[in-house]
């Protein structure tokens, strides 16, 4: 692709960061050129940001049933998984498995509590009501 040619489609991620892109310029040798996103990039990570939004409410209502506890909720906002919370928390997956239902995090304590809510970025009290304002 030509130097020129790179595509620069905005998106949602095109305002705040770029991309590398190699290509050719006017005598044919290979070079970086910054790209703002291009519509089929665009058009996946719509899809993909879609999906997670879908995987937050289901799990927003489950924690409403009484299925599982706000931590669900939270996992799937941050875009994460047992494994990365188990790493950010230094709790045994073992651990945030049992905390994931609600009798036990009703009786986590204020320590464990406040760890879950600082790697997620919110209070003890919006954790356990999932009261949170998106940005």
């Amino acid at each position: 692709m030509k130097k020129e040619d790179v595509p620069q489609n905005v998106s949602s991620l095109g305002k705040i960061t770029t991309e590398v892109c190699y290509a050719t310029d006017a005598s044919g040798n290979y070079t970086t050129q910054q790209s703002r996103g291009w519509e089929v990039k665009i058009d996946a990570l719509n899809v993909t940001w879609e999906d997670i939004q879908k995987k937050v409410e289901a799990a927003k209502q489950r924690v409403l049933n009484n299925e599982v506890s706000p931590i669900a909720f939270f996992i799937e906002r941050s875009v994460m998984d047992i494994n990365i919370l188990s790493g950010y928390t230094g709790f045994w997956k073992w651990q945030i498995k049992r905390h994931l239902k609600p009798a036990v995090f009703k009786k986590l304590s204020q320590k464990k509590l406040a760890k879950y809510a600082e790697v997620f970025n919110v209070s003890v009290d919006e954790l356990k009501s999932m009261d949170v304002h998106e940005q």
